[in-house]
């Protein structure tokens, strides 16, 4: 049985979507560990029987590596054995007295050994077994061009601001990587699918390997509760827009229902790009930014990740970590030496070689430093590999041994270079003796660094004073969390030296001040309450899932999942049409731009949209009103029909039939209030290229919609609050709008339209049992909101059917819609049809009448 979460759009037309499934699906209860795959690609997905007691939350973690270290067999007669990595940050999502407890993790990754084919089957089921993981074992060739191919040759540079300006920078784009990439991902998905349970499982996706696995994952279930968390920067739009799979890739992130960044940078560059290249916007609701996409609310979490305390702590106390830290205070501090430590994996973006130069320079600057200051670099191998990796070596050691040459002495090296994995607890040593830590990477995502020596610097007993000191780079994503650290731009050599050289000399006092500003924060914001935010983030944004109908829509990337409200429908022709067949009074009222026309530079309609409403017009059981924010002369040339309705600048004037003169909707008000509008107006407009003014006969519009859509959207909101401000005595109201902003009198709505609409035929006695309204933008909420109220049923047949209908799949106070204009307009077209059909039945009755 396919999963509950997937409609057809048949089944939503006659609502077999929302059915109860057959009983004798009731019958089959999902499995725990391990789940069986009863057909090829479908997993048993039936609902779970009510007498069933609810199942204990689980979480799915994928990430590129398990966090497990494998270790081979003596002989291959013996089996494999596996241990957990301590130092992967996934080992340690439950590692909180805040982490919720009662929640099951399990993981999905490879493994960082080669597996023998043989032994896969084993490894498997001795993993699940053992510690819950489920390895996904990637063919060789798939496994290179996937992960030293496209992630490190093109996402891991991009991502960390390098364009692939030149083949030696990167290499240029290839397509037979990204489908490697793709591949792996597949891959990972079938893996996930093996041990899901659908409708109760949480899964959470971890960095830029796995940017194209929430599509898959939403394509199989539709209503799947999934996060993603970048751990890498998110680079600005002007870089992310190089990239030849640019859409792929956002569209598969916004199948997630909660993306996490480590910064608001970060998240504010991923937002731009969905706003300038799908035309998406974000909004704050209650605290939590939100997209909304194709009616499903995606939501952003910004959170630092933390580390591990209680591992930190554990490690500080090892006789081992005592025994490092003794000796190398001895040797360090005992012959009066002060050490500065850098620990930087070995890559051109940990500004490795722009350090050593920062230290070149505070010697060659303070001759008292000579002979007493150290710095230790700590260079971890590169997770990459190729000639950029190469070049990073070789001016480390050269760099090294120029300062040593120049500034050392017998028995003294100002620079220490070690190019050797450290144990953790060699790590941790060095941070408890180093009086300043330096993180002067030029691009980074998190680096936990920073937050270990802290810890280490605090927690160990052969410091008698809680102290420490950072100097890091603006450029790190942990850099805004510690306000006490030294910021510096590793560009600037000087300015770093200097930076140096201030933290070595300042009070000790303000060293402990810092230091326990710092260690307050890492204490309490740790990887456990890191991992409880996100998922409790999770919960809520996937509360609703099963209130909502689904389906899915689009090929290959480009797959998403339409989400609406189990009462918000698709207006069907077929429903409408019976509806408009057995009724007698029809009251139609339609929006114009964006309804009945497209948004495009051509605003005036079509010739077969004349037609069309002419046809319902001539129909005398329809009254046809047309409300659009236009003035009345450009509305009155564009339709000529002579009993259509229509409404001018929002409905501030009316007439009900092309021989009436225009009346206002409120009394008469005095327009000088423009005249302090549009000067502020002009100031926008002149700053703002590509915004123009609309000076109305009673509104004033500023329109951006040609401008930069950021830009344009920030200079709305400023202008928003500068007119409230300066018309706050004026009878107007001012709209911020989907590109514009307006101001308008006071007490003129398209709800008010729709009143008066209601009333004039009630006037004549026309007893209307027929409603149809249908609008685009926020303006026609009013009328949406006034035709379905309880106090507009006075205006109506008591069989009243009433239709209010939103173009677009949004948030909206109708209970229909319709995809766009063009479907608009076939709609109205086919009741003009009716219109005609049943006008020429009455004639050949009356006809047949008559010569009876």
């Amino acid at each position: 049985m396919v999963s509950r979460s997937y409609s057809n759009l048949l089944d939503l037309a006659t609502g077999a979507a929302d059915q109860a499934p057959p009983p004798a699906a009731l019958g089959a209860l999902r499995r725990r560990l391990p789940r069986v795959v009863t057909t090829a690609g479908l997993i048993d997905d039936s609902p779970l029987s009510p007498s069933t007691p609810a199942p204990q939350p689980r979480t799915i973690v994928v990430a590129n590596h398990l966090p497990i270290r494998a270790h081979r067999p003596a002989s291959p007669s013996e089996p494999w054995t596996f241990t957990w990595d301590e130092e992967s940050l996934l080992r340690h999502l439950t590692h909180s007295s805040s982490s919720p407890t009662s929640m099951e993790f399990i993981y999905i990754g490879c493994l960082r050994d080669d597996i023998p084919a043989a032994d896969q089957d084993a490894v498997a089921q001795a993993l699940l077994d053992s510690h819950s993981c489920v390895p996904a074992f990637l063919p060789t060739d798939i496994a290179e061009r996937y992960y030293h191919g496209f992630c490190k040759q093109h996402l891991w540079p991009l991502f960390h601001y390098m364009l692939p300006l030149s083949p030696d920078l990167g290499g240029r784009f290839d397509r037979s990587l990204w489908q490697a990439y793709v591949s792996a991902n597949k891959i990972f998905a079938d893996k996930v699918l093996e041990v899901i349970n659908p409708d109760d499982d949480f899964v959470w996706v971890h960095d830029y390997h796995l940017m194209v696995l929430p599509t898959f994952l939403r394509k199989r279930f539709n209503r799947i509760k999934l996060g993603f968390f970048l751990h890498s920067p998110f680079p600005s739009s002007e870089i992310y827009k190089t990239l030849p799979v640019r859409e792929e890739l956002l569209r598969a992130l916004l199948n997630s229902d909660l993306i996490g960044f480590h910064t608001f940078d970060y998240a504010r560059h991923f937002l731009s790009c969905c706003g300038r290249m799908l035309g998406l916007s974000y909004e704050s609701k209650r605290g939590h930014i939100c997209l909304e996409y194709y009616g499903r609310t995606v939501s952003i979490k910004i959170l630092p990740v933390g580390v591990n305390m209680g591992q930190l702590k554990t490690v500080l106390a090892l006789p081992e970590t005592e025994a490092k830290v003794a000796e190398l205070m001895e040797t360090y501090s005992g012959k009066g030496r002060v050490v500065m430590l850098g620990v930087d994996d070995m890559d051109i973006f940990k500004g490795i070689s722009l350090k050593l130069l920062a230290m070149e320079e505070l010697l060659r600057q303070h001759p008292e430093w000579r002979g007493k200051l150290v710095l230790v670099q700590v260079a971890n191998p590169a997770r990459g590999r190729g000639r950029d990796v190469d070049e990073v070596k070789g001016e480390t050691y050269a760099m090294v041994r120029r300062i040593n040459d120049a500034y050392g002495s017998p028995g003294y090296d100002p620079v220490v270079l070690i190019d050797e994995p450290l144990q953790f607890y060699d790590r941790v040593a060095y941070y408890a003796v180093a009086e300043v830590c330096l993180v002067t990477a030029v691009r980074d995502g998190m680096n936990l660094i920073p937050y270990e020596y802290i810890v280490s610097r605090h927690g160990s007993k052969n410091l008698a004073e809680k102290k420490s000191m950072l100097v890091v780079s603006e450029f790190i994503g942990c850099s805004p969390s510690l306000s006490g650290a030294v910021r510096v731009n590793p560009w600037n050599i000087e300015a770093v030296a200097d930076a140096m050289e201030s933290a070595l000399v300042l009070p000790e006092k303000e060293k402990r001040m810092r230091h326990d500003k710092h260690y307050r924060y890492v204490e309490t914001h740790d990887v456990g309450y890191w991992a409880t935010s996100f998922l409790q983030d999770l919960e809520r944004t996937c509360k609703d899932h099963d209130q909502r109908r689904c389906w899915g829509i689009g090929f290959g990337l480009r797959f998403r999942v339409v989400s609406l409200d189990l009462s918000f429908r698709k207006l069907s022709m077929e429903h409408i049409v019976m509806a408009y067949k057995r009724a007698k009074t029809r009251a139609i009222l339609l929006d114009y731009d964006g309804t009945l026309m497209p948004q495009a530079i051509n605003k005036s309609p079509s010739a077969s949209s004349v037609d069309t409403l002419t046809s319902l017009c001539r129909d005398k059981n329809n009254k046809v009103f047309l409300c659009s924010g236009f003035d009345r002369g450009t509305l009155h040339d564009w339709f000529p029909c002579e009993n259509i309705g229509l409404a001018a600048e929002h409905g501030y004037f009316l007439r009900p039939s092309r021989d009436a003169e225009w009346e206002t909707s409120i009394p008469a008000t005095d327009f000088s209030w423009k005249h302090i509008a549009k000067p502020v107006m002009q100031l926008y407009s002149e700053t703002t290229d590509g915004s123009i003014i609309e000076d109305r006969e009673t509104l004033l519009v500023w329109n951006y919609e040609d401008a930069d859509p950021d830009f344009g959207s920030c200079q709305a909101k400023e202008l928003v609050d500068h007119l409230e401000s300066v018309l706050s005595n004026e009878p107007v109201s001012v709209k911020s709008t989907i590109h514009s902003v307006e101001v308008k009198p006071q007490g003129v709505s398209k709800g008010a339209v729709a009143r008066r609409l209601l009333s004039i035929m009630q006037e004549r006695g026309m007893c209307t049992d027929f409603v149809l309204c249908i609008g685009d933008d926020r303006s026609d909420e009013d009328m949406f909101q006034l035709i379905t109220s309880p106090t507009c049923g006075e205006s109506l047949a008591a069989s009243a059917e009433v239709f209010a209908c939103t173009v677009g799949r949004k948030p909206s106070k109708a209970k229909y819609y319709l995809d766009d204009a063009a479907e608009v307009v076939r709609l109205m077209q086919g009741l003009a049809n009716v219109s005609d059909q049943l006008a020429q039945a009455a004639n050949s009755s009356e006809e047949d009448d008559l010569e009876a």
